[in-house]
C-alpha cells in the first residue's frame, strides 16, 4: 500500500471526529448565544428543574397534572418555560396573541422536530398536517371564506383595534361578540379550499352519512348482544374506547379512501397492523428527538426497527395500490364533469381519496400534487380522523355519565326528534334516514353537549409554533385579564406591565388548548368541570 493512501486515510480518520467535535461545539454555543439574546429573557417563568432538560420532562404528563394552570396562577397568561439547556420557550393563553400566532400561519409554521413526529406518525412530510409554505399553499390554496373569532366573556372592552387580524382579512369582515355566557372557542379560519373542497364540502360529508349510519348501528347491535349474553344483577362492563376506535377505524377507511378494514369484527388487517405500529412508535418521548431539535445533524443517523420499516413498506404498497386503482376508475370516466364530483353517488366512490385524486389529475400540471404526496393523505386521514374521533366521542359518553341530568336531557331531546318527525316514503328507508340525519345536524343541545365535551376534554391537547420572521410584536389583550390585574397586558419578570411579546427568528411558541380551554379566567371558577351546555349564539 503506497505511504500517501496510508497518509490520507489516517488523516481522515483524524479529521472525522475533530469535524463532529468543532460541529456539536459551534451548535452549542450558537445555542447558548441565542438564549441570551432572545427578547423572551425578560419574561417570567417558572423555575427549571434540570439544566440538560428544563422544564420538559414535567411537562410530558401535562394533560393529567394541571401544570399549566398551576403556571397560570402564578405568573400569568404569558410567560416562558425552560427546553434543552435552559432554552426559553413562550408559552401563552391569552386568546389575542394565540390569534396572531396561528393567524399568521405561514410566519409561524410548526418547528422542524414537531413536523418530523407528524411525519413519522403519518408516513412521510408530505401531508397536510406536515407541509409548510407554499407547497401547503398549493394543497390547500388560502381562498378564505369566513372569518370569525369568538372573545370569552371577559373581554367587556374588546375591538377591532385589539385584533390583529389574518393577512388579507378585511377586518370590518370581523364578527366581534363580547360577554357571551357560553362555551366559546377561538374559531381562527374557515378555509374554502379549491382542490379539496369537493370532498370537504358540506353536500359530500352528507352523502357519507350513510357510511356513519352503518358503522353506528352494527356497533350499537354488537354492544346490545355484550349486555344480552350476560345477565345477572351486575351489568356487563364495555370497554367504550377500544370498541369506539374499531368503529372509527372503519368509518375513516371507507369515508377517507374506500378501503374496507372490518374492525367491528376483526382487529387482522396489515394496514391497521402497520398503522398502529407507526402511530404508537412516534408518540414515544425520547431524548434523541430534543438532541436532533438543536443538532439537525443527527437526523441523518435515524435507524427506524424491522418492525416500523416493515409497516411503512405496508402502508406504501397498499396505498400505492389504491391510487393507481381510483386512478384508472377517473380514467375510464373521463368526460364526467367536474361538478359532478359534489356529493355523487355513484362515480368513482364517494371517499375523500376518490375526490381528490379526480380533482387533482383534473387541476393544471403546476398545481398536481404528486403521488407521494397523495399518498401521504391516507396516513394523514387516518392520524386526524381515527384516534382523534374516538377518544372525543369517549370523553363525551364519560362526561355524560358524570352529569346524569344533562344525560337525560340529551336523551329526551332525542327521542322527541325521531318520534316527531313526519312519516318519510323512500325505498328501504333512506330517505327517512337523510331527513332525520338533517333534523340531528339540527339539534341545538347535542352541538352544545359536544362542544362543551371538546372544551372540556380536547382530543389534541397543544400545539406548537416557531417564530420566522427576523423579529415580530405579538400583541395581547388590551382588557383585564385573570392574574395580570387592572389595565390588561402581563407582567414580566422586573413587574412592568407589557401590552406586546416581543420575539425573534427561531423562538419557539407553546399553544396549550387544553389550558386555554379549562382557564379560569377565561371561563370563570368551574372551568375544569363539564356544565356549560347552555345556548350558543352564532355569528
Amino acid at each position: 500500500m503506497s505511504p500517501t493512501i496510508t497518509l490520507s486515510t489516517s488523516f481522515l480518520l483524524l479529521l472525522t471526529p475533530v469535524f463532529f467535535f468543532s460541529y456539536f461545539i459551534s451548535s452549542f454555543i450558537r445555542l447558548l448565544v441565542l438564549q441570551y439574546l432572545s427578547p423572551l429573557r425578560i419574561l417570567n417563568g417558572p423555575p427549571s428543574p434540570s439544566m440538560f432538560m428544563g422544564n420538559l420532562a414535567e411537562m410530558h404528563d401535562q394533560e393529567n397534572n394541571n401544570l399549566v394552570a398551576r403556571w397560570e396562577s402564578l405568573y400569568g397568561s404569558t410567560f416562558v418555560y425552560r427546553g434543552f439547556i435552559g432554552g426559553r420557550r413562550l408559552m401563552t393563553i391569552d386568546p389575542v396573541a394565540v390569534a396572531h400566532v396561528l393567524g399568521h400561519a405561514y410566519d409561524y409554521p410548526k418547528p422542524d422536530f414537531v413536523r418530523d413526529s407528524l411525519a413519522t406518525m403519518v408516513g412521510g412530510h408530505d401531508g397536510l398536517l406536515t407541509v409548510e409554505g407554499s407547497t401547503h399553499q398549493r394543497q390547500v390554496p388560502q381562498n378564505i371564506g369566513e372569518f370569525t373569532l369568538d372573545i370569552p366573556h371577559f373581554a367587556e372592552n374588546a375591538s377591532r383595534a385589539n385584533l390583529v387580524p389574518l393577512s388579507g382579512v378585511d377586518p370590518s369582515a370581523i364578527s366581534i361578540t363580547p360577554s357571551r355566557p357560553c362555551p366559546s372557542y377561538l374559531y381562527f379560519v374557515l378555509i374554502s379550499p379549491s382542490r379539496q373542497a369537493p370532498a370537504f364540502s358540506a353536500s359530500h360529508i352528507k352523502s357519507l352519512t350513510p357510511i356513519f349510519w352503518a358503522k353506528a348501528t352494527e356497533l350499537r347491535d354488537i354492544w346490545l348482544h355484550t349486555a344480552d349474553s350476560r345477565p345477572g344483577p351486575v351489568p356487563p362492563r364495555i370497554d367504550a374506547l377500544s370498541w369506539l376506535a374499531r368503529a372509527t377505524l372503519d368509518v375513516i377507511g371507507l369515508a377517507g379512501f374506500g378501503y374496507t378494514f372490518n374492525s367491528l369484527i376483526s382487529d387482522r388487517d396489515e394496514l391497521a397492523e402497520a398503522f398502529s405500529i407507526i402511530f404508537s412508535t412516534a408518540r414515544k418521548f425520547r431524548v434523541m428527538t430534543i438532541l436532533q431539535v438543536w443538532f439537525p445533524i443527527l437526523r441523518r443517523f435515524r435507524r427506524n426497527s424491522t418492525a416500523m420499516t416493515q409497516a411503512q413498506q405496508t402502508m406504501h404498497r397498499i396505498g400505492t395500490g389504491l391510487i393507481e386503482e381510483k386512478k384508472r376508475g377517473f380514467l375510464s370516466e373521463k368526460g364526467v364533469p367536474m361538478s359532478a364530483i359534489d356529493g355523487d353517488k355513484s362515480l368513482l366512490g364517494r371517499d375523500l381519496l376518490s375526490v381528490l385524486i379526480r380533482s387533482n389529475l383534473a387541476a393544471a400540471p403546476s398545481q398536481c400534487m404528486s403521488t407521494e404526496e397523495v399518498l401521504s393523505q391516507i396516513s394523514t386521514f387516518l392520524a386526524a380522523g381515527h384516534e382523534t374521533t374516538s377518544s372525543a366521542m369517549t370523553w363525551c359518553l364519560y362526561a355524560l355519565t358524570q352529569n346524569p341530568k344533562v344525560q337525560r336531557k340529551l336523551r329526551q331531546v332525542l327521542i322527541e326528534l325521531d318520534a316527531d318527525m313526519e312519516a318519510c316514503e323512500g325505498e328501504g328507508g333512506e330517505a327517512r334516514q337523510r331527513e332525520l340525519t338533517e333534523r340531528i345536524s339540527r339539534c341545538e343541545y347535542l352541538d352544545w353537549v359536544i362542544r362543551e365535551s371538546l372544551r372540556v376534554h380536547a382530543p389534541v391537547t397543544n400545539t406548537m409554533r416557531v417564530c420566522m420572521r427576523d423579529e415580530d410584536e405579538i400583541p395581547v389583550s388590551q382588557c383585564d385579564y385573570g392574574q395580570q390585574g387592572p389595565g390588561g397586558g402581563y407582567l414580566d419578570r422586573e413587574g412592568n406591565r407589557r401590552w406586546s411579546i416581543r420575539i425573534k427568528k427561531w423562538d419557539i411558541i407553546s399553544i396549550p388548548i387544553q389550558a386555554i380551554n379549562k382557564s379560569q379566567a377565561l371561563w370563570g371558577e368551574d372551568a375544569q368541570v363539564f356544565r356549560r351546555v347552555i345556548s350558543i349564539t352564532y355569528f
